[in-house]
């Protein structure tokens, strides 16, 4: 198994991050494949096959970390390719958000 569940939108609350420019204040970390579950279910392979695929995006995956799990919110196409090379951990940018409370005064811990 290749994550720890796939799911189809997001269980945490609206965290007001928009922008690479937001996503780019939290320094990337490894996270584990097998610790994550997709906030989408379906895939573009042309996304995925494409050689530049993050030629206009973050080069890292974004990371919401919510009541214990961890969300895969963007880089799911990354997050893949890196499972299809037989590896088991990815560098992300990982947001905590507050267990209850989220939203826009949700702590952010790198």
């Amino acid at each position: 198994m290749i994550f720890k569940a796939i799911g189809d939108s997001r269980p945490y609350p609206d965290h007001g991050l928009v922008t690479t420019r937001d996503w780019s204040r939290i320094p990337p970390r490894q996270v584990r494949l097998d610790q994550l579950t997709t906030v989408r279910s379906q895939l573009d392979l042309h996304q995925l096959l494409t050689q530049d695929s993050t030629f206009f995006g973050d080069l890292f995956p974004h990371v919401v970390a919510w009541r214990g799990d961890l969300y895969l919110e963007d880089g799911l196409q990354r997050a893949l390719r890196s499972a299809l090379h037989q590896r088991l951990v990815i560098h992300a940018r990982v947001l905590e958000l507050d267990g209850e409370a989220g939203g826009p005064g949700s702590t952010v811990v790198p």
